[in-house]
């Protein structure tokens, strides 16, 4: 997905919409202590001139407005302002509930989702006041209420107890980001559903939310356009968690089943798996093949970090489907994803060994890759030698003149680029830089 592209313009200092407000607040005051804003001295100009020359005179206009918060694009920064608690369908609704909150009702992160593309697709008004006809009302924390399917409209100073607060690696669709502004909640204050990441550079994400003029799903960058580093990641307590990592429901059946709860878990994308890789999709592939018979390939776990144990699971299982070649590499993709979760497919059988590679010879086990912070400038290593010779060997050494050597150098990145634009890449995915896809496709 390209990243949006926006007109960057400064809001005039004098603006009153609840950002700029709020944005004054958080300002430091200039140097030599505060000053008045370019409308107060035109006020006060206006009232002097008046008093000096008898006769009324209309107040001037400010001339000029300084430049404020750059880097927020203008129209994508929301005014947001709230309601606060309430009932469904508001005060005429049923009674107010109780301070303390009720259980979360349960629900999985599809059904979030969807309930969120409902108020896209109808482009409800944003509003403090109004409740649509589900009883939800109109803002951001009535959006998330709804969303989340709670029994009332919270607001962004109670969310949080529906909620386990995560850091940003644990972040899956469903869960929200929030920032609750305690100086000014009903002026500054926002909520977000995180509907998943852009690309693997995680610097923008998905975000469904209510914002004028109406609801909307658009990338917006991490955490969000302003104020940032002031937004927390929560995850819904009321997700069904039957051993998913997106609290969807079971393993999947076994061999010519009708399917299983896993089946509304959707194949999370390549970059998910190989080494490298460490996230709950991993310990979910691992599950649903010890359910088909691949348990004997694990000594422990299965866990959130990808092992070889993973590859030769996954191997396995694709041979047993009669795979051949580069179907059966050992790497997960949608056919062997949706196979897994829907309980389709042929299980893994006693004598399937799931160590043949892409030509029926033995597989060559794929170093592990080190991290991205191996490959920067001023890395010296054993890694990046070990990366510039597999380059060499793959026929991406044009750009060294000596070596490939321990010192990361702006040749091993030329190199690098090469072989990411080969692989069809554009853009940051090719920016030069082994990531684990890169080095799992260099070293394959």
């Amino acid at each position: 997905m390209e990243t949006p592209v926006f007109s960057e313009l400064d809001p005039p200092r004098d603006c009153d919409c609840p950002g700029c407000v709020t944005a004054r607040r958080a300002l430091p005051p200039p140097p030599g202590g505060h000053s008045l804003t370019p409308r107060a001295v035109a006020v006060t100009a206006a009232t002097a001139a008046a008093l000096a020359a008898g006769p009324a005179a209309p107040p001037a206009l400010a001339a000029s407005h300084a430049p404020q918060r750059p880097g927020v694009p203008a129209g994508d920064e929301p005014e947001t302002p709230q309601g606060s608690k309430a009932p469904l369908h508001g005060p005429a609704g049923k009674p107010a509930l109780p301070s303390v909150p009720a259980k979360a009702p349960a629900t999985t992160r599809a059904e979030i989702i969807r309930r969120a593309k409902t108020w896209v697709a109808a482009k409800v008004p944003y509003s403090m006041t109004r409740y649509w006809s589900d009883g939800y009302r109109q803002d951001c924390s009535g959006f998330v209420s709804m969303a989340w399917g709670l029994p009332g409209n919270e607001w962004t100073g109670t969310l949080h107890q529906y909620g386990v607060r995560i850091g940003k690696d644990e972040l899956q669709p469903g869960d929200i980001l929030l920032f609750h502004n305690p100086a000014d909640p009903q002026r500054g204050s926002h909520v977000v559903i995180f509907g998943g990441w852009t690309d693997y550079t995680r610097s923008f994400y998905i975000a469904y939310e209510s914002t004028r003029p109406y609801a909307r799903r658009q990338a917006t960058p991490f955490a969000y356009w302003a104020h940032s580093d002031r937004y927390v990641a929560y995850r819904y307590k009321g997700l069904k968690t039957a051993g998913t990592p997106g609290g969807q429901g079971g393993t999947g059946g076994t061999a010519g089943g009708s399917g299983g709860g896993s089946a509304a878990i959707p194949f999370p994308g390549t970059a998910y798996f190989g080494p490298g890789a460490n996230n709950p999709y991993v310990t979910e592939l691992g599950r649903m093949l010890v359910a088909r018979g691949a348990g004997r390939f694990y000594t422990s776990g299965p866990g959130p970090r990808w092992t070889e144990a993973d590859r030769r699971a996954t191997q396995a299982f694709q041979l047993a489907q009669g795979w051949t070649g580069a179907a059966a590499d050992g790497l997960p993709g949608p056919r062997t994803w949706a196979l897994l979760v829907s309980g389709q497919g042929r299980n893994v059988g006693a004598g399937t060994a799931g160590t043949a590679g892409p030509s029926g010879a033995p597989a060559a086990r794929i170093p592990a890759f080190p991290g991205r912070g191996m490959f920067r400038p001023g890395a010296e290593n054993q890694y990046v030698t070990q990366l510039g010779r597999q380059l060499v060997k793959k026929g991406f050494g044009a750009h060294y003149t000596t070596g490939p050597g321990p010192r990361w150098s702006e040749a091993d990145r030329r190199n690098v680029e090469a072989f990411q634009r080969a692989q069809g890449w554009r853009g940051g995915a090719a920016d030069g830089y082994p990531g684990p896809e890169t080095w799992r496709r260099l070293f394959s």
